[in-house]
């Protein structure tokens, strides 16, 4: 691509987004992207943070080496599997390396299938960790519904009826902006986030053979041996079935709760039913005013790329 393009594109854009339902192939597209414009990836997913979660999340390391080179992946195997982690840390952990390889001239790749993850970064979600206080609870548990809703009303506008459908979400609003105004200065002031947003999508019938294929294979490569390993560590049973998918099924066959047959089957449907509400999801930000250019899954890595530059020509010479 002509230097003076990308320096454009620089000018307008300090993101690029790869995303798309799982096994659709978004991490070789991003590698092979990154490793194009010799920048690095950070990742978009709310498993592949946790050690020794690797089969089961779809690490797959190898599609991070390209010609030989190993491209770098930000935000993988950051914190113990059994550990709690929230959209608020990754957000704090992205900016971080945002900001880094903002310093040394690169282009961040994010990749990732969850949806929230994504959302808070290309929607510019100003999060902020805010602890119960329960003596504020207890206090506001007196009030009435409505009476909650016009103490929130002086607070701040109520643009929607989403933190007050229940008393236990106007509590919640009132504790945030309580916090908010007695503590202004841990309100973040992240960076505003441009992004140029890929979707890699295969049809529905390809995208459940992918799946199909890609769960014989991590089966087949140890992926029950992974998860009696995260037991023996000391991982609870009742943790790894929280995680769901893969680790919530196989756990279940490890522990003798399900015969093998039974457990491909039922985790086969679930990470089928899970695909479905990734893509609903992206929809759903598509609704909001996201603009994602999809590229068909099963073209050749050659042409995904060639798309990708044409995209970011065609959208440098637009602004």
């Amino acid at each position: 691509m002509p230097l003076y393009i990308w320096g454009n594109f620089f000018s307008i854009m300090n993101l690029i987004t790869v995303l798309g339902p799982t096994a659709g192939g978004k991490t070789s597209f991003a590698a092979n992207l990154a490793s194009k414009l010799n920048t690095e990836v950070i990742s978009a997913d709310s498993r592949q943070i946790y050690r020794g979660m690797d089969l089961g999340t779809g690490k797959d390391l190898e599609d991070y080496i390209i010609n030989g080179k190993e491209i770098k992946c930000h935000l993988v195997d950051i914190v113990e599997a059994g550990e709690k982690y929230n959209l608020f840390e990754y957000q704090r952990q992205f900016f971080k390396v945002f900001e880094n390889m903002q310093n040394r001239g690169l282009m961040p790749v994010l990749c990732g299938g969850t949806g929230l993850y994504l959302e808070s970064v290309v929607r510019n979600y100003q999060l902020i960790d805010v602890p119960q206080n329960p003596k504020l609870r207890e206090n506001l548990e007196k009030f009435s519904l409505e009476e909650l809703k016009e103490m929130l009303a002086k607070m701040r506008t109520l643009h929607n009826n989403t933190d007050t459908d229940t008393k236990k979400r106007a509590i919640r609003a009132i504790e945030i902006e309580t916090f908010i105004k007695e503590n202004p200065k841990v309100v973040p002031s992240y960076p505003k986030i441009e992004s140029l947003i890929f979707g890699i999508k295969n049809p529905r019938e390809i995208e459940r053979q992918k799946i199909k294929i890609r769960l014989e294979e991590r089966l087949k490569n140890g992926m029950v041996d992974e998860i009696k390993t995260l037991i023996n560590k000391g991982v609870p049973t009742e943790t790894l079935i929280y995680y769901g998918l893969e680790y919530k099924f196989v756990t279940q066959y490890v522990i003798g709760e399900l015969k093998y047959d039974e457990m491909f089957n039922l985790l086969y449907i679930a990470i089928c039913q899970f695909a479905k509400r990734q893509m609903t999801w992206f929809r759903r930000m598509e609704r909001l005013g996201t603009k994602i250019y999809w590229i068909d899954g099963q073209l050749d890595m050659s042409k995904k790329l060639a798309f990708a530059e044409e995209t970011i020509k065609r959208v440098t010479s637009c602004e």
